[in-house]
């Protein structure tokens, strides 16, 4: 489908009526009222890229300090709507997904429920909410035992407490989306609708199984076919929850918006003018900033980092007579969520009640490290998926041993599916499940020495992608050199303004064992399911006929049955791939 023809459907869905099954709320959490003004104030208290992380051990630091986890987050949520004339919680997606142990083992219910816990009000989907497919995504929603794992306790799951919106998320066959589309929610005598999008690139970043007749429309196409949609049900404060963002140039100050490029520069200058707010997230990056709508007004664009380390406070003024944002009074702060405050005990009872199933389990010793294996860092400390890591090389060394039945010659891994380091010592189950919580089917293919080069350019991340390049971890034996260049270019959704992006790529002397690599040669090559399926935008493994396809068991049953083998395992060096 051309883009013309997906703004087309876009808007034929809108005008047509059936976007229109969203959740309307009549009240939000409100404190009682000030005799009424001329104005009444609205906070917003957002947060974004969750990932299941209750346990405050795990989401890491944020300004140079520990921060994050569910019950500190819960407790950051209360004390910042006190004294608030109203307050809502509202998030921007990955609130599941690519999870630790304790959340992840469990196919994320303990997400949820602490997400419950904490009161969440509502949150738009994100790519990883995809990451089971839309069934499960469905059963997130709604409850229900899981299909082939059951009840982990007596009563069943219950669902989530909060909608998810997915308006550029509809069916192939009928138009229709997956989950609402908006939220409406009444505060005092003004209505404040809230449109949520996942990016339009999800179908890259997720496995295509769990959602094949779905497709993902164009985020500000998608939401400014639903502002009349909303103004004509009486809403002019219209705020967008959108998972999908941009990178600062300075993330140390978490309301810095010093050189913010990416994605989201492009998608917010193209949306409605009558769009008032747009709350973000998907890049893992804090950021707080006024842009320009395309009216020439001031438009609050925030992001809260990841992990539950920040909260964006975003505080609107509606005007009572006309409903509308008083865009030139409002203001947002990001705060950090640090753990000096009193853990919130609803969050803590979540805790306290999957952790004695998840110790069982997780506790258990599956290997031994020499020294800490790690991804790839930034400057600042964050994960870097452009530059090779010790980890990801060890997990493709993995892959390839356990699909040496396969006839496997090379493997590679993706960057964006470790989602963890290893430290130096016993490594146990939780620590290697934390690695890679996915559960990714590994298959073994066919591939010409030409695709196999092909795959290896293709790291070079199309322009307007969110990272500019993915380097594969590739297993010992295989090296090769590589020139890029990563540099400022305009974006080719907005062309006046600038994003990072890789403009060149050259690989050469790929080596397999010490022989060159022949283009004309076959060889048996070893991915996950995400990267089979042309994940992140590699498309050359799709080209690869299903048929041929040889599975190579579960992801992380592999690379612990590698741990358990070879352990104690070393770092085995970031010197397979020559930066020239």
């Amino acid at each position: 489908m051309s883009r013309s023809d997906r703004r087309s459907r876009i808007f034929a869905i809108a005008v047509s009526g059936l976007l229109t099954l969203a959740f309307a709320m009549p009240a939000s959490a409100a404190k009682p009222s000030e005799p009424p003004g001329r104005t009444v104030d609205l906070q917003l208290l957002a947060f974004n890229d969750y990932h299941g992380h209750l346990e405050a051990t795990t989401p890491g630091a944020a300004a140079g300090q520990p921060a994050g986890g569910g019950a500190y987050l819960a407790t950051h949520l209360k004390q910042l709507a006190q004294g608030a004339q109203h307050s809502l919680t509202v998030a921007a997606g990955d609130l599941i997904g690519g999870s630790p142990f304790l959340s992840g083992l469990f196919h994320d219910e303990p997400s949820v429920e602490s997400l419950n816990a904490m009161g969440l009000d509502v949150s738009s989907v994100g790519n990883h909410e995809f990451d089971e497919g839309v069934d499960e995504l469905l059963r997130m929603q709604n409850g229900g035992c899981h299909p082939e794992d059951g009840c982990y306790f007596k009563e069943p799951y219950g669902g989530a407490d909060f909608p998810w919106l997915a308006a550029n998320v509809v069916s192939e066959s009928t138009g229709e989306t997956v989950l609402p589309p908006y939220w409406i929610t009444q505060v005092e005598n003004v209505k404040v609708g809230f449109i949520g999008m996942t990016l339009e690139a999800t179908p890259t970043l997720v496995a295509q199984a769990g959602i094949v007749g779905w497709d993902f429309l164009d985020e500000a196409d998608t939401a400014n076919a639903l502002v009349p949609v909303l103004k004509e049900q009486g809403v002019e404060a219209i705020v967008v929850l959108l998972h999908e963002g941009g990178n600062p140039a300075d993330i140390g100050d978490l309301n810095s918006c010093i050189g913010v490029s990416g994605p989201i520069i492009g998608i917010q200058n193209r949306l409605d003018a009558e769009i008032d707010a747009v709350i973000t997230g998907h890049t893992h990056q804090p950021y707080n900033c006024v842009m320009t709508d395309p009216a020439g007004q001031p438009r609050r664009v925030t992001s809260a980092f990841s992990f539950g380390r920040v909260i964006s406070e975003v505080n609107l003024v509606i005007d009572r007579a006309t409903g509308d944002v008083v865009r030139d009074a409002v203001t947002a702060t990001n705060h950090l969520v640090d753990q000096t405050v009193r853990p919130d005990q609803n969050v803590m009872k979540v805790l306290e009640k999957w952790a004695p199933l998840a110790d069982e389990l997780g506790s258990v010793p599956v290997g031994e490290a020499t020294a800490p294996i790690t991804r790839a860092k930034t400057p600042s400390g964050s994960e870097d998926r452009g530059s090779e890591s010790d980890l990801s090389n060890l997990i493709a060394d993995a892959q390839l041993w356990a699909t040496q039945p396969n006839g496997a010659d090379i493997a590679f891994m993706n960057p964006g599916g470790v989602r963890a380091d290893l430290d130096a010592g016993v490594i146990t189950y939780a620590e290697a499940f934390n690695v890679q919580p996915f559960s990714n089917i590994l298959m073994t293919f066919p591939m010409t020495g030409e695709q196999i080069i092909s795959v290896l350019e293709e790291q070079c991340q199309p322009i307007g992608a969110s990272r500019p390049f993915l380097h594969l971890g590739v297993p010992e034996g295989f090296t090769y050199d590589l020139a890029r260049t990563i540099q400022e270019v305009p974006d080719p959704e907005e062309p006046t303004e600038m994003i990072l992006a890789c403009t060149a790529v050259s690989v050469s002397n790929v080596q397999l064992q010490g022989a060159a690599l022949d283009p004309a040669a076959t060889y048996m090559v070893t991915v996950n399911n995400f990267l089979a399926d042309g994940g992140d935008n590699f498309d050359t493994f799709e080209e690869v006929d299903p048929a041929l396809r040889i599975g190579g068991g579960i992801d992380l049953d592999e690379f612990v049955r590698y741990l358990t083998e070879f352990s104690p395992v070393s770092p085995p060096g970031t010197d397979r791939v020559n930066e020239l």
